[in-house]
């Protein structure tokens, strides 16, 4: 009998499965210590002192560490990560707003500014509504710096 062919009567299709189930929540054990690792560090409620010891725990008694974390505060992992994703999200989507506009002020903000001014008592309600009306139009601060800019040459 060759060597290929005794290996096969050796070790069996269930053995086999065996395996492969024993390597695949190995490899999930991993990923399950890592995330209870990175959510001892992301809990901002949390004292350091009280991350040491959760650290050490889980470093010194893996298993009983990873599982008496899970269940003691498993519930709030979620709610961290989901806040963190949230706020992530929120971060980029401001940056595609201020790359879209081109570092242009938005007309709410122009409007905005323009009302904080005006209560502050530094323009007057005439002037106001002069500012307002080219805001809203286009041709206010958003499109050029300030009453000394020069007009834009017209297109012939």
């Amino acid at each position: 009998m060759s060597a290929s062919t005794y290996l096969a009567y050796d070790y069996p299709l269930l053995s086999v499965f065996w395996s492969m189930l024993l390597f695949f929540l190995w490899i999930m054990w991993f990923v399950l210590l890592f995330r209870v690792v990175v959510d001892i560090f992301r809990d901002d409620a949390m004292s350091g002192w009280a991350k040491a010891g959760w650290l050490v725990f889980t470093i010194v008694l893996p298993f009983l560490g990873v599982f008496v974390y899970v269940i003691a505060r498993g519930k709030n992992m979620g709610r961290r990560e989901a806040r963190q994703a949230r706020a992530q999200q929120e971060e980029f989507n401001t940056y595609i707003r201020e790359t879209a506009a081109g570092g242009r002020s938005s007309s709410v903000d122009e409007l905005a500014k323009l009302s904080e001014i005006r209560a502050r008592g530094d323009i007057t309600d005439e002037e106001f509504r002069r500012a307002k009306d080219l805001v809203l139009t286009g041709h206010g601060p958003a499109e050029h710096s300030g009453p000394t800019s020069a007009p834009a040459p017209a297109h012939r």
